[in-house]
């Protein structure tokens, strides 16, 4: 399935003008958040795409993975942890810098992988690939437009390297309302390579210990992280 989805949608993607034109965009955070439950990580995936109470006409754990989403963003805004980090991008971006955050930050989770989990990434990303069509249908309609594009460019992957971090601006300056200042993000993070590293480093085990303690949701246990 995951690879007719490809093979299908491919001749679409010139024509998409509308990715992420809204929320944050540490998807591999949220995944990796959500643990084992494939439910719960599509809920998650979607949470800024999901407003109100709209969430109620979803699954049980889709619906438990959608308001995990939103826990997670307040917890992550109020940590002063990631707002020093936000200082560095503040003069740029202001207000948009905590979306740089988001990606430097999946950038480290991605790149420290094996820190993090026991599961290989790629094998761990194409499994949320397949986990993602196979769910196409209930998922928000602007994730349907950007679907496509989002998996043939491997998104989630191209984390793991800074110049995937810096296709990943570029993408976005052109098609949403973050200001084009992608040189900027990329010297900044180059420069504060390991203030930004030991920020996350610090926050992230934190976060890990708020969604399990408040959220009973057992990532720890399913990915056997070895800051643990």
């Amino acid at each position: 399935m995951f690879h007719c989805f490809i093979i299908i949608f491919s001749g679409i993607i010139e024509r998409i003008s509308t990715i992420y034109q809204s929320g944050k965009l540490n998807f591999l955070a949220h995944i990796y958040l959500s643990g084992s439950s494939d439910d719960i990580k599509v809920g998650n995936f979607i949470g800024d795409y999901v407003k109100g109470r709209n969430y109620e006409k979803y699954p049980e754990l889709v619906r438990k993975g959608i308001i995990l989403h939103r826990k997670i963003d307040s917890f992550t805004d109020a940590h002063p942890v990631v707002n020093k980090s936000k200082m560095h991008l503040k003069k740029r971006f202001r207000r948009y810098s905590g979306v740089i955050v988001d990606i430097f930050y999946d950038h480290f989770l991605a790149s420290e992988w094996g820190l993090f989990s026991k599961h290989p990434l790629p094998q761990y990303v194409v499994h949320m690939y397949e986990v993602l069509v196979s769910n196409y249908f209930i998922l928000p309609n602007e994730i349907k437009t950007f679907l496509p594009f989002f998996i043939i460019n491997n998104w989630l992957e191209s984390y793991t390297s800074i110049e995937g971090i810096e296709g990943v601006l570029r993408r976005m300056t052109r098609r949403t309302s973050l200001p084009n200042e992608t040189p900027f993000a990329i010297a900044e993070l180059r420069k504060n390579y390991h203030l930004f590293r030991d920020d996350f480093m610090e926050y992230f085990p934190q976060l890990v210990a708020y969604v399990e303690q408040k959220h009973d949701v057992s990532v720890s246990e399913f990915h056997s992280p070895s800051f643990v």
